[in-house]
């Protein structure tokens, strides 16, 4: 069974583009780099959080995602810490192949590729790995993947079947029954 959400709010980042991501192509834990869109796409979003209030940001260990947190950090004069849990999904096969009708299956929880992480593995992992961020001095930003904020959006109450942009930062606040976000 999947440990609650701690309901402190946070920032929510997923990491600028790569090459994979604009070929519409599943990375999971393959360790694609960002590409110079991701970078363009990391330094806007923190202007956008220049100001914000953040005193501590979480990443993911996987260099998109890391290389997105050092340049924000870079921003706002704070260091990143990294959380091993906060890794992207692994899609086992289906790594480095198009995305398709199968990742809706692996929502709904009726397909896991071979080798690969249910959605209720990485759901009770996301959990764990956020309430860990939560941890740390708020307001904190986390950084991190878009299957991977799937799995939290399905924690705060809210659809899973939505797809998080690269590099658009989200408030993520507690509200009865579920969360609010909200765009930066």
């Amino acid at each position: 069974m999947t440990s609650a959400l701690v309901r402190t709010p946070f920032w929510f980042l997923r990491h600028g583009q790569t090459d994979w991501n604009a070929k519409d192509l599943s990375q999971g834990n393959i360790d694609i780099p960002l590409n110079a869109t991701g970078i363009a796409q990391a330094h806007a979003a923190a202007a956008k959080l220049v100001g914000r209030g953040i005193v501590s940001i979480v990443s993911s260990p996987l260099s998109r995602a890391q290389d997105t947190a050092k340049i924000i950090g870079a921003a706002l004069g704070l260091e990143i810490s990294l959380i091993p849990d906060l890794h992207e999904v692994s899609f086992g096969v289906q790594e480095g192949q198009e995305m398709g009708d199968w990742f809706h299956s692996w929502i709904d929880g009726a397909f896991t590729p071979e080798g690969g992480e249910s959605f209720r593995q990485l759901e009770a992992r996301a959990v764990r790995a956020a309430n860990q961020a939560l941890s740390s001095p708020a307001p904190v930003l986390i950084v991190a993947h878009g299957a991977l904020f799937r799995a939290l959006r399905v924690a705060m109450g809210l659809r899973p079947d939505v797809r998080t942009q690269n590099c658009v930062p989200m408030f993520c606040t507690p509200n009865l029954p579920s969360w609010d976000l909200l765009e930066a």
